[in-house]
């Protein structure tokens, strides 16, 4: 009697020490790994106190950026749409949902979006900060669509799941407010910075005299004149992260920012992207108009629409555009390839685990 009594005392005390083991844990720290030429040319990334990297939020994250249960038949997730080989954009003009539906704006790549420092996204900046902007394509009737409290449910019900929301908020309730937390720090890690270009402005490698003429075409305000809206050596982005109406169209279909703020003003207007990794994320602008950087270097150089909100920086649209040599063209392309980064696309942290 007095065996089994002691016994069960044991297991009692095993039993509390484990629960509270389990109610002290805490997540650790999640250290980002900053390239240089951003530690030197930018100011810190923007990480919300409220949502902290941590390394269990960010795996967390990842396993839900990959989660087809985010979808209503199960059969999407976010890299349906935004593929790691395709610097986390898609390949087509217009993404299909889960019901054969097509959108109306190619993906956006996703990449140094910590960096954005107004912290606007999509191409008409209809979402402000990474978290809400995590919100929007589960509920969405043409891509994922279907319910955050479906997705929920699907998520506390799953094996695995509520575990590693304890483990990631200390909390094994699951609403939607932590599942775009934990999207939105996974979001945070992915950052490119390591293109043959990078290499060159850390004296690693050199540059072709075709990619060495490319940048100053790139930098010249009487050749290419891109670097307003695209980042220089001093900004490694390659984007002001800024809405401007490039002369696509004389008329709008899509209104784009104007949409959002109802200003006529900004009517025409979307987010100029990153020209990093642009071997990976074609077609381009905000409909995926141009399948090749031939079909933009052209537009940019005769292509040129007017309309009343274009851009100041359009300054040679009543000539068409800039009007570069067809080896200015070329030289032009063979830079902004330098800017792909090939390790990033092929980083085992941010594929499918």
């Amino acid at each position: 009697m007095t065996k089994n009594w002691v016994f069960l005392s044991l297991i009692f005390l095993l039993m509390n020490c484990s629960s509270k083991e389990e109610d002290l844990y805490a997540p650790v720290a999640y250290n980002l790994e900053i390239p240089s030429l951003f530690s030197q040319k930018l100011i810190a990334p923007i990480i919300p106190a409220n949502n902290p990297l941590t390394q269990e939020g960010v795996a967390l994250g990842k396993k839900l950026f990959f989660e087809k249960l985010l979808s209503k038949d199960n059969t999407q997730s976010c890299a349906t749409c935004h593929n790691p080989q395709n610097a986390f954009s898609d390949s087509q003009q217009f993404s299909v949902g889960i019901d054969g539906k097509k959108g109306f704006r190619n993906a956006m790549p996703l990449f140094n979006l910590a960096w954005n420092f107004d912290e606007l996204f999509n191409w008409d900046g209809s979402e402000f900060s990474l978290e809400n902007q995590a919100f929007e394509p589960v509920r969405n009737p043409i891509e994922m669509h279907e319910t955050w409290k479906n997705v929920t449910q699907k998520l506390q019900n799953h094996p695995e799941y509520p575990t590693l929301f304890k483990k990631a908020f200390g909390i094994a309730t699951i609403d939607s407010v932590l599942i775009t937390k934990a999207i939105a720090q996974f979001e945070r890690t992915l950052i490119s910075g390591n293109s043959k270009f990078d290499r060159f402005l850390r004296g690693e490698t050199t540059l072709t005299p075709e990619e060495e003429n490319g940048f100053n075409v790139f930098m010249d305000e009487a050749k290419g004149d891109c670097f307003h809206c695209h980042g220089s050596n001093n900004n490694p982005l390659w984007t002001d992260n800024l809405f401007h109406n490039n002369g696509l169209d004389k008329t709008f279909s899509d209104l784009g920012l104007g949409a959002k703020t109802g200003d006529p003003k900004d009517n025409g207007k979307f987010k100029s992207p990153s020209i990093r990794n642009l071997a990976f994320t074609a077609p381009y602008m905000h409909d995926g108009r141009f399948t090749t950087l031939e079909e933009v270097i052209n537009h940019y150089s005769e292509g040129l629409q007017f309309s009343s909100t274009i851009d100041p920086l359009m300054k040679k649209v009543s000539q068409g555009g800039v009007q570069l040599s067809a080896k200015d063209k070329a030289d032009l392309k063979a830079f902004l390839l330098s800017l792909s980064d090939v390790e990033f696309i092929n980083n085992p942290s941010f594929k499918n685990p």
